[in-house]
């Protein structure tokens, strides 16, 4: 079990434990860290009531076990420099350099938005929301090691926990299982995933956590003794078969044991791996020979074997995992791994160091993670470059981007979104509406770059519409908003729509010498609903005129019905008892628009209304030349003709 007391930390004697892992001047910048630290946190304590330094030698410390370089063990020491110093980063900068400067910027930034993002998480436990969230901090971080020392410094705090107050306990021992030990698990960093769940669990639900550790502590020298007579014999059998491996016992960790014993539905007895032991081996050939030993000397338990080496987990976990009785019926577990492989499941990405050029990420988080934690490679390897900023650059987050609501609640959208894009994710009609927006309280143009971290405020019409401009990609970047105002428009001008349509099949109906034809059952035909959905398509040009009359045919088989284009002129002579050809169509109701009073010979068009019809009037009316403007698809040729004689006249 982890002790949750803070240790204190005599800074000198501290520092001299790097004289053999870094170089002089190396050590040199981390001393010098410690002393500004002193000066700058003499007297200071953090939320919880721990003294600054304490808490900052901690957090190293945590790293420092973790095998990480200098720059991430100085801006752990310095990453509450911020709130102390005026112009900080050129200070820290001048000081210490632009990578230890970048790191401290990146965990203010992270800071920023985790207070951002707690005040949500505390009313909304919506699995999606944290997930959000936690994608939200991945993104927010060019220094994948920003994230890495967040997780120490989160260790660290529930390691200080038992003097906070109850409510402090139980805001940050969420705020862990919800968010950082995730982390954690996804980035591999095993070692601080265990804590952080195993702490979290201890203020979340105190009653059992005391429990289960009782539990754990009551048979724990009987079950010592157990495991150092099974690790005895195991080692005195690989020895004798010729495979090199170290043997230890392996801790069971308290949170891992309630979540089995909720999964399974098992009692605290019933487990297999509360007694485990662990073999390190030199390579995956010797893994399977082991494996192969063991389960000669015990009896196997078939339903508990895992081969995670074959089979790897989604975090690239790998191991041979099985469970056997002894003489006794007694079961307990083996896991079977290479050191390599132990390395990796210890410290995960912590573990790497060097960024490995090319590669693209999958679009899957999960994938991402998985990349993540192969872009980095050991220290030695980049010991020489003196870049190391540009080594940890996570660029795999950069095809979304998280933002705030007012309420804190986070929203995710494609990179490059605008406020637009913003407000038609939360609800379609607040997009229609949208007329401004406001990001961390400033106007800013609706075709604004929304960032990581932003709190986007969208300031809305009562009775709105969208703009027509919004369907450039300067207004609108997501594909889904785009489909939502065109959507939009498209039920505007449905009756437009429709009445062009009636036209189009009025003229070739007449073309094609149909004097009447079922509309419900050629709408039916042709894949509509109802007729009117037909005669909108029409309007918009979905349906050509060559498909109505295939149709047409297949509707009525007795009638002749010639399948070609429509001809481009109109027939030489046309009568229509209106006076008035439409587009080649007589018989069409229309009316005289007063505004011109339109009469023959004028030169004269026809516009088809919202409301009311078909409307004549003069080409030089003024209405008319507006119209040009907007509505250019509602205008129609128009004629005047000889009048058709009533029959017996």
């Amino acid at each position: 079990m982890v002790s949750t007391h803070a240790v204190q930390l005599d800074t000198e004697s501290w520092l001299a434990s790097f004289a053999h892992i870094f170089t002089p001047a190396e050590t040199g910048i981390v001393q010098r860290a410690c002393h500004l630290a002193e000066s700058l946190y003499a007297g200071k304590k953090d939320v919880i009531g721990t003294p600054l330094m304490q808490h900052a030698l901690g957090t190293a410390s945590i790293l420092s076990g973790m095998n990480m370089d200098h720059e991430t063990i100085a801006a752990a020491i310095l990453q509450a420099a911020p709130e102390f110093m005026v112009n900080w980063q050129e200070k820290i900068r001048a000081d210490f350099g632009a990578n230890i400067e970048a790191l401290i910027e990146g965990i203010s930034r992270l800071e920023q938005i985790q207070r951002l993002g707690r005040d949500q998480l505390a009313k909304d436990q919506q699995a999606m929301q944290i997930e959000s969230l936690r994608k939200m901090l991945l993104a927010m971080v060019e220094d994948i090691r920003v994230v890495l020392i967040k997780l120490a410094e989160r260790t660290q705090t529930l390691r200080e926990l038992s003097g906070a107050s109850r409510e402090q306990q139980r805001l940050f021992a969420q705020e862990a299982h919800n968010l950082f030990a995730p982390l954690a698990n996804r980035l591999g960093v095993w070692q601080i995933k265990w804590e952080l769940e195993d702490l979290s669990v201890r203020y979340l639900e105190p009653a059992l956590y005391k429990k289960i550790a009782g539990l754990l502590d009551e048979k724990r020298i009987d079950r010592e003794r157990y495991i150092g007579d099974i690790i005895s014999r195991l080692k005195q059998a690989l020895d004798k078969a010729g495979i090199n491996a170290d043997v230890t016992g392996r801790p069971k960790h308290i949170y891992s044991i309630i979540n089995k014993m909720r999964r399974k539905h098992l009692a605290f007895d019933e487990l297999y791996d509360v007694r485990a032991v662990r073999i390190l081996v030199d390579d995956v050939e010797s893994c399977y020979a082991a494996l192969s030993l063991a389960q000669s000397m015990w009896q196997p338990i078939e339903s508990e074997f895992d081969d995670y080496i074959a089979h790897p987990k989604s975090n690239n976990y790998r191991s041979l995992h099985t469970a056997v009785r002894d003489q006794r019926g007694q079961a307990f577990e083996i896991q079977i791994r290479t050191h390599e492989m132990h390395q990796h499941s210890e410290l995960g990405v912590a573990a790497h160091w060097r960024y490995k050029e090319g590669g693209k990420a999958d679009a899957g988080l999960d994938e991402k993670i998985i990349w993540l934690r192969q872009i980095l490679e050991w220290k030695q390897d980049i010991a020489d470059t003196g870049d190391l900023q540009e080594q940890f650059r996570n660029n795999l987050f950069r095809d979304q981007v998280y933002v705030f609501t007012p309420q804190g609640k986070v929203v995710a959208l494609p990179n490059g979104a605008t406020p637009v894009d913003f407000a038609y994710s939360l609800h379609t009609d607040l997009g229609h509406r949208t007329r401004g927006a406001k990001v961390n309280g400033h106007i800013v143009p609706l075709s604004y770059t929304l960032q990581n971290g932003e709190r986007v405020e969208i300031l809305t019409a009562k009775i709105g519409a969208p703009s027509r401009d919004w369907l450039s990609s300067k207004f609108l970047h997501s594909s889904r908003a785009r489909a939502k105002v065109r959507t939009w428009f498209k039920s505007q001008t449905l009756d437009e729509s429709i009445a062009q349509g009636r036209i189009q099949l009025d003229r070739e109906l007449h073309r094609l010498g149909v004097t009447s034809v079922n509309q419900e059952k050629l709408a039916q035909r042709m894949n509509f609903n109802k007729p009117d959905e037909l005669l909108a398509a029409i309007g918009r040009n979905e349906i050509t005129l060559r498909r109505i009359a295939v149709a047409l045919k297949a509707e009525l088989p007795g009638k002749l019905i010639e399948i070609a284009r429509p001809s481009s002129r109109l027939p030489a002579e046309r009568k229509s008892s209106t006076g008035i050809l439409i587009e080649g169509v007589g018989n069409l109701v229309c009316r005289m628009a007063r505004c011109c009073n339109p009469k023959p010979p004028d030169s004269i068009t026809a516009y088809v209304t919202r409301d009311r019809g078909i409307a004549i009037h003069r080409k030089d009316c003024a209405h008319i030349s507006r119209i040009k403007e907007n509505h250019n698809k509602r205008l129609l040729d128009a004629t005047w003709t000889e009048p058709e004689k009533p029959q017996g006249s």
